[in-house]
């Protein structure tokens, strides 16, 4: 069964970093694309970046949305199993919950999510 779990959010100051960690379950993360979103109170979900497996032609290529690049990175731990998002130069619209994302034959999965707060 495929299962995914984000967690490391937290309270951080405007201008900080944090890592948030995707463990993940059911599958492994070096053959599958895996995405993070987020959702901010009262908005719709964002896509954030997405990690490409490593057997495509994309090679492990990780590419991201406008609000996130050059502050968030996402790389593969692939000892864990986890996909990791690595934010820095937080602000305080980063403020929303975390969510990681996969599909695995045919189907979508997101996990639990975790809060991150950003103070001013």
């Amino acid at each position: 069964e495929v299962q995914l779990q984000a967690s490391g959010g937290g309270l951080a100051q405007a201008g900080g970093s944090l890592r948030l960690s995707c463990a993940a379950s059911g599958f492994v993360v070096n053959d599958y694309p895996v995405s993070w979103l987020r959702q901010a109170p009262g908005k719709e979900f964002e896509w954030l970046g997405r990690i490409q497996s490593v057997v495509g032609s994309e090679k492990g290529r990780s590419t991201y949305a406008d609000s996130a690049k050059g502050r968030f990175a996402i790389s593969r731990d692939n000892a864990k199993n986890t996909v990791d998002l690595e934010m820095t130069s937080l602000k305080p619209e980063d403020t929303a919950v975390y969510y990681c994302q996969v599909r695995v034959r045919g189907n979508s999965y997101r996990g639990k999510g975790t809060l991150v707060t950003v103070s001013s």
